[in-house]
């Protein structure tokens, strides 16, 4: 029996999904995450195979999102890392450039600076030298010099050293050799290359990614190989991949020689599963709207597919990171997040969380501090005795208590005071969503917007109206969506070299050879991870510039040996590319061709035929009616609430709010002027009831 598992470790809670091929059945599950990541996920599986009566050593393949390395750089708790460069740029990685995360404020900490990767007596310069743009060595590497300089690192006591020359994109050759004589003289280090991490130019960035790499690196190889351990000896030897930034994933060897790449794991995956959601109910330009404990996540999918980060443009906690990504943007604002007055004297939700313990006041685990989760309950709009199906019964005495405090320093009552927090979290949620499209030229009336996590389909509709989005898609089991996304994607793995090249003077021999070795390479690769010649694709792609612009826009390029005709082809794709972006473009202007890319995935086991629950009726679906309160026409009012349980609801039947749909991993708020209604597919749609 191939059984494949899915498992989203996030701030509040693990997630996990069984899925057998043979039968389409899929088995959900929900575990505080509490304690050791790795023992919280093993303890999670454990239960979700005896719920679904299989022994865990036949899961076949495990599919793992982790939060290991983004939560490293977020508290600032990585390796005791070492940054080696040459002469005369030791201080790049603390200069860094003039963008700012607040472009003019005076007052503002600089993470790279305020929280330096590598500290600065961690800091070391070599002799050498690689010239632009031949790659020709000006300056030899003085060897003598660089293992005096591993010498001491090592006495030190750095775990992890990161080596970054400049133009080492263009030619490793110095990086190649500092690393095997730090190798030698710190054999139990991580050595990061730069040059073989990404080779791409920029220094800064270039740097920057190298001593992330090196700073979370220690922290990642511990955690999988104390997650591998855990599963052997727990007897479930099944394949172990994780999720990438990239929309792919990789075997732990992978994940291990470049952690950067794991940074945005979680969130990746939850935006392939509003993919597989949206699309199986026949939308595809999507809003992914990922709404858990601790965050909110927004990815965006056009009919060309998901949106990936520009190439310079991606920021983690405020650094810049090279490695392939899916454009993502996170907010601070979950179901835990914590409502407050500031210093201001202004009304504030979020970034801060009450994660999962304490958690909301309402759990009674000691919380004492009025959140999100909290303000739904003193509104009606979370059930206390159905909350996670009935698994945790909330307390609503504790969530009025925090909630009449919060009120009585804004002088306003308790349900004017809980309605605030919602309107002040879906404010900024609406916010962020204009941020990646409004701001980027694309209308948000035209997308759908697919809520999932265990919050997101609370706000979703009321989301939606702020943005005018006409449509919610609520996947069949939001709460762990994330999870189910990690059943939909591949092994996937990136490469890519920094060419420079006018369109006018392009040396097609050098651009040709060069997709030739990187695709053998990749292909290699998913070889020794054990995919099959067939099961393999490889992709390829330009990314193009007008020159003295500072940006790129990335260009498929076809399977053939790229010629005249099919450059044409390519610089005339970049312009249509560059009026969808910018609005405008200039047919006729030189191109630059600044980097070439590589992309092989290796087809793997997926969830291609799923079976949702069996529905039953609209009676039989019936939990009962309550009463909530709503604001409408400007007033707060309580209007009558009914209740349904999602699970037995047939395709079809449309529910009118106000309505609250429960399930086990999350609940649907219908507010009074929308309406749901399933659909074939098992997804949950909402509209607003003036467009039916």
């Amino acid at each position: 029996m191939d059984l494949i598992v899915g498992a989203d470790v996030g701030g509040t809670f693990t997630d996990l999904v069984l899925y057998d091929p043979g039968s389409g059945s899929v088995g959900v599950h929900k575990t505080p995450a509490a304690g050791n990541p790795a023992e919280t996920l093993v303890r999670g599986l454990t239960e979700l195979c005896a719920r679904a009566g299989v022994p865990a050593g036949d899961v076949d393949s495990l599919l793992h999102g982790t939060t290991i390395a983004t939560n490293a750089i977020l508290e600032h708790d990585g390796a005791v890392a070492a940054f080696v460069t040459t002469r005369g740029f030791r201080d790049v990685l603390h200069i860094g450039r003039h963008q700012r995360p607040q472009h003019y404020s005076v007052m503002q900490d600089i993470p790279w600076q305020a929280r330096p990767l590598a500290l600065r007596r961690h800091r070391k310069t070599v002799t050498e030298r690689i010239g632009a743009p031949a790659g020709e060595v000006i300056t030899p590497l003085d060897e003598e010099e660089m293992r005096g300089v591993a010498r001491e690192l090592r006495d030190e006591g750095v775990e992890s050293v990161a080596v970054g020359f400049v133009n080492s994109y263009l030619n490793p050759a110095h990086e190649v050799r500092a690393r095997e004589i730090l190798a030698e003289e710190l054999p139990e280090a991580l050595i990061t290359c730069s040059s073989e991490l990404f080779p791409q130019f920029r220094e800064f960035e270039r740097f920057t990614t190298a001593a992330i790499n090196a700073f979370v690196g220690p922290k990642v190889a511990r955690y999988l190989v104390g997650l591998e351990e855990e599963l052997t000896a727990r007897d479930m030897r099944g394949r172990l991949h994780l999720m990438m930034s990239n929309g792919g994933t990789a075997t732990v060897t992978a994940a291990c020689e470049k952690p950067a790449t794991l940074l945005m794991s979680g969130p990746a995956a939850g935006v392939l599963g509003g993919r597989w959601s949206g699309n199986r109910a026949g939308r595809s330009r999507l809003i992914t709207f990922d709404m858990g404990g601790t965050s909110a996540d927004i990815g965006i999918i056009t009919e060309h597919g998901i949106v990936e980060a520009p190439a310079r443009d991606t920021w983690v906690a405020g650094y810049p990171l090279l490695v392939p990504m899916l454009d993502l943007h996170t907010i601070g604002a979950g179901g835990g997040s914590v409502a407050y007055v500031d210093k201001g004297g202004a009304f504030r939700v979020g970034p801060r969380s009450a994660g999962a313990r304490p958690g909301p006041a309402c759990y009674g685990l000691g919380g004492d501090e009025p959140t999100v989760t909290d303000a739904h309950v003193v509104l009606g709009r979370i059930d206390p005795e159905r909350f996670l199906g009935g698994e945790m019964v909330l307390r609503r005495e504790r969530a009025e208590e925090v909630v009449d405090a919060l009120g009585g320093r804004l002088g306003l009552g308790r349900e004017e005071a809980a309605e605030g927090v919602i309107t002040v979290a879906n404010s900024n949620m609406a916010g962020a969503i204009r941020e990646r499209t409004v701001q980027r030229g694309l209308d948000s009336r035209d997308f759908a917007l697919v809520a999932f996590g265990g919050a997101g389909p609370l706000h979703a509709a009321e989301v939606a109206e702020i943005l005018g989005v006409p449509e919610v898609v609520v996947p069949p089991y939001p709460g762990i969506t994330s999870a189910m996304g990690l059943l939909t994607t591949d092994l996937r793995y990136d490469a890519m070299r920094t060419v420079f090249m006018l369109d006018s003077a392009f040396d097609f021999d050098r651009v040709g050879a060069d997709f030739v070795t990187q695709t053998a390479e990749l292909r290699e690769r998913l070889r020794e991870d054990g995919v099959a010649e067939e099961d393999i694709t490889v992709s390829r792609a330009l990314d193009c510039r007008y020159v003295g612009q500072g940006y790129e826009l990335r260009v498929a390029v076809g399977d053939e040996k790229l010629d005249e005709a099919g450059l044409r082809e390519v610089v005339e794709e970049f312009h249509r590319a560059h009026e969808r972006e910018y609005g405008h473009c200039f047919r006729g202007d030189p191109v630059e061709i600044v980097n070439l890319r590589t992309t092989a995935v290796g087809r793997t086991p997926k969830m291609d035929d799923f079976r949702g629950p069996e529905p039953t009726s609209v009676a039989d679906a019936r939990l009962g009616e309550g009463t909530g309160l709503f604001r409408i026409d400007g007033r707060l009012e309580e209007v009558p609430v009914r209740f349904f349980d999602r699970l037995r609801l047939p395709a079809g039947a449309a529910i009118p709010g106000a309505a609250v749909i429960f399930q086990q991993d999350t609940t649907v708020l219908v507010p009074p002027s929308w309406t749901a209604e399933p659909d074939e597919a098992a997804n949950l749609v909402l509209k607003r009831s003036s467009d039916r």
